[in-house]
């Protein structure tokens, strides 16, 4: 299966895959997208499995696996990687698996393959899990927007991180009353050092305390990698102040991103 997607730009500009985080869809990437576009990159965003217009899986999976199989259907060889949290953690993934692959890594505030969650994200875990078996929705929604968008947050994108979220809930619930029996693959083990691409690794001081150390550490786990914490943000800057966030990556790009999309053939 070849997941839900837009592209937009040139077959020959560089590549630029931007990946969702796991409480949002590929909506997400709204404000970032038309001026990407318009600097000269080619740009494909996919909706993971279960998220935004991508349907539960149906059988055994892995999201890395589904964006190597969306790059080859686009023929696209070689592509620069922006993961927002959980788009981070599949973005290493790729670059840790085939570092020949991507180009460069721009992480905002990025999940890490075999992290385990600290006493923060555990406390955040169980409160979500007690509104969903409460049958609370909105209740769960809300939590995660109010746990993962910053004080910079407006209240349309509050409403907005709310409603893809909820969505995902619902997709979750319907997969699981038709007994589809969907899974996810088991994460490969990696070697980060493996990755080779220049990293951009950014925090946000309102983030929590997990996702902040985690791009706190890349430094020390990748050969290239770089950390920047942005005092304003919370987890999900590019939706926070989208026009600042969007000018981070385009100097990014513009300096790691242009070594073009190398086509499969």
């Amino acid at each position: 299966m070849i997941v839900s997607h837009d592209t937009e730009g040139a077959a020959d500009a560089p590549a630029v895959v931007l990946l969702h985080s796991g409480v949002c869809d590929r909506r997400m990437w709204d404000p970032q997208w038309r001026p990407l576009a318009e600097a000269g990159y080619r740009l494909v965003r996919p909706d993971f499995r279960g998220c935004g217009d991508s349907p539960a899986a149906t059988g055994p999976y892995s999201d890395h696996g589904d964006v190597l199989a969306l790059l080859d259907r686009l023929g696209i060889g070689r592509a620069t990687l922006v993961g927002s949290s959980y788009g981070g953690r599949v973005a290493l993934t790729v670059a840790a698996r085939h570092p020949e692959r991507v180009t460069a890594l721009a992480l905002l505030c990025p999940d890490r393959p075999g992290h385990r969650a600290g006493p923060e994200l555990r406390a955040f875990g169980k409160a979500e899990d007690a509104l969903l078996e409460a049958g609370d929705l909105d209740g769960a929604a809300e939590l995660n927007a109010r746990t993962w968008l910053g004080p910079e947050a407006a209240p349309h994108t509050r409403a907005l991180v709310a409603g893809m979220q909820r969505r995902i809930f619902e997709t979750a619930l319907a997969a699981e009353a038709a007994g589809d029996g969907g899974h996810e693959l088991p994460e490969p083990a990696l070697d980060l050092r493996a990755v080779t691409a220049p990293t951009l690794a950014v925090g946000g001081a309102h983030d929590v305390a997990d996702f902040r150390g985690i791009a706190a550490s890349l430094p020390g786990l990748l050969p290239h990698a770089r950390h920047l914490e942005l005092p304003w943000a919370g987890h999900l800057p590019s939706l926070e102040r989208p026009e600042e966030t969007t000018a981070l990556l385009r100097e990014f790009l513009d300096t790691h991103g242009r070594s073009g999309p190398r086509a499969r053939t």
